[in-house]
């Protein structure tokens, strides 16, 4: 037993997590906050009982909390509500196809969604409303003289994502949900990568709803939330209970909520510091492996992006071959977004820009987190680097023309 758990932490040593948009690592202040909701025993805040009722009132008070956090509007006149979810993927299908109302209408999202917006817009497709795919420029910014045209009175909903989970490029949501109110449909923002990132103010940002997740902030796996303001009307997914004014009936976790809200504060209390900190480490990644291969290529460097994440394409080599040989050197990354883990096809957020398909096919990302340090960076880049070059020298092996092949000479 001694000699596993020895090993176990070998590696764990070993391993540089540089994948930190698939998941965080939850704080040790939110487990200890959701270790002593444990401890309490909640009753089911549902039931209607005083134990079910003091579990409810705390329920309430987080949302409330969580609101606030997130800049909603909490006043008697206007209170935007937080709808609890499973995690953004959920908040992303219940906004997407709760908002759009009955068929037929325009729905329109960017061609760079998460595929938790792109396949239920396929689904809607199906179901009889026409589906357009906003198009991006070069640095994978939505060109929004396109949405002006595209928003008609049949159009139901917009939806564009914050900041991109794969290139961190972030979107003029300000801008777009001008255009929106202007015509009177609403825009709906997928903020999953970007909560606990960057600031994100509800109220400033003028959209209609917000989809967050809490192990993408360093909270718990299991808890999502969507933001809606006070005025829009949505219709459920599920059925079957009148859990969260019959908008997603289902059981509420106190204990979950108690994490997310405490993540979320702590990146609050921490904003500025975290902010900088994953910027330096994310330039410091970037910058050294650029110095040693000269011809990697930022994805979406043009951009505004997110602090903590970097695309980068390695030029002649491939990216599941860089994937599989780096996961073995320990340096943990992705080649797309999780939720597309297993698949094997190259980026639709990189086809999109109209990255060259030697870049395409080259293409890594690369995610960091405030536990991310420096000698960290310093020894993946090191990996990196040596597992690139490895990979280039055995290419040009292969592709070399060997003696006494094709006509050429040969010794006796």
């Amino acid at each position: 037993m001694r000699v596993t758990k020895r090993f176990a932490m070998e590696i764990h040593d070993r391993i540089i997590n540089l994948d930190n948009n698939a998941t965080t690592p939850v704080d040790p202040q939110v487990n200890e906050a959701m270790a002593a909701c444990q401890a309490q025993g909640l009753a089911n805040p549902a039931s209607q009982h005083s134990a079910g009722q003091r579990a409810r009132r705390q329920l309430e008070q987080l949302r409330d909390q969580i609101c606030v956090h997130l800049r909603g509007r909490r006043t008697s006149g206007a209170t935007d509500r937080v709808i609890f979810t499973s995690g953004g993927t959920e908040a992303n299908n219940l906004a997407l196809c709760g908002l759009v109302g009955p068929p037929p209408g325009r729905v329109i999202v960017s061609a760079v969604e998460h595929p938790s917006i792109q396949e239920p817009a396929d689904e809607l497709q199906r179901c009889g409303f026409e589906v357009i795919r906003l198009g991006v420029d070069a640095t994978g910014v939505v060109c929004c003289q396109q949405l002006t045209d595209l928003l008609t009175p049949e159009t139901r909903l917009v939806s564009i994502m914050l900041g991109n989970n794969e290139t961190g490029v972030l979107q003029p949501i300000r801008q777009i949900a001008s255009l929106c109110e202007a015509k009177g449909v609403p825009l709906h923002t997928d903020a999953v990568q970007a909560v606990g990132k960057i600031d994100v103010n509800f109220q400033d940002l003028g959209v209609a709803a917000l989809s967050l997740s809490g192990h993408k902030l360093h909270g718990p796996v299991g808890i999502g939330a969507l933001l809606l303001r006070s005025t829009s009307k949505i219709d459920p997914l599920l059925r079957g209970g009148r859990q969260q004014q019959g908008v997603r009936p289902g059981t509420e976790s106190v204990c979950l909520a108690v994490g997310l809200e405490r993540a979320l504060a702590l990146w609050l209390d921490q904003a500025q510091s975290r902010r900088q900190q994953l910027s330096a480490t994310r330039d410091q990644l970037e910058s050294h492996l650029c110095r040693q291969i000269p011809q990697a290529v930022i994805n979406g460097g043009g951009a505004p992006r997110l602090p903590h994440t970097s695309n980068i394409s390695f030029p002649g080599v491939d990216r599941q071959q860089l994937f599989l040989a780096l996961d073995q050197a320990g340096v943990a990354c992705s080649t797309g977004s999780a939720c597309s883990s297993g698949a094997t096809d190259p980026s639709p957020v990189l086809r999109a820009m109209n990255v060259p398909e030697a870049l395409v096919e080259g293409a890594l990302r690369f995610s960091v987190s405030v536990q991310t340090t420096h000698p960290q960076i310093e020894l993946a880049v090191d990996r990196i680097v040596s597992v690139f070059n490895h990979l280039r020298r055995d290419l040009q092996a292969k592709n070399r023309p060997h003696p006494g092949r094709h006509g050429g000479a040969k010794t006796l």
